[in-house]
């Protein structure tokens, strides 16, 4: 069954559907730091961004998209759902900076196994951000 194997060679992007570009614009460049990619000239609204080799696509909700939104999963514990994660120096330090910045804490900050330190948080259109540190 080896032969079937597609043998991905690194993770490229991943794409969010989103209400509010600018809103999201603030939380993933201004606040999460993330770099402004160019985007080629699709059809539909829409903005890159780019970190350390790996892209965010966000397509501006319409009626092709669907929804913007992670939509109810019926997850009890936040952490456990549907997330995706951003690596930070201090994820302590960031939980300061969020507060100061009215961001709500979902979870965290709170120490995995393994000795890291995650933080939980939501972005404008619901979706689960953690930032962790080592």
């Amino acid at each position: 069954m080896e032969t079937n194997r597609l043998n991905a060679q690194s993770f490229d992007h991943f794409t969010l559907v989103v209400s509010d570009l600018q809103a999201s614009h603030q939380f993933y460049a201004d606040l999460l730091g993330l770099k402004p990619a160019e985007r080629p000239a699709f059809d539909f609204a829409g903005a890159w961004f780019e970190l350390g080799g790996v892209f965010l696509h966000l397509i501006l909700a319409n009626e092709a998209s669907g929804q913007a939104g992670p939509g109810d999963r019926g997850t009890v514990r936040p952490s456990r759902g549907l997330h995706f994660a951003f690596r930070v120096a201090d994820a302590k330090f960031a939980a300061e900076q969020l507060k100061s910045a009215s961001i709500e804490i979902v979870d965290g900050p709170k120490q995995r196994p393994d000795g890291a330190t995650q933080v939980f948080i939501r972005d404008p259109d619901g979706y689960l951000v953690e930032v962790f540190s080592d």
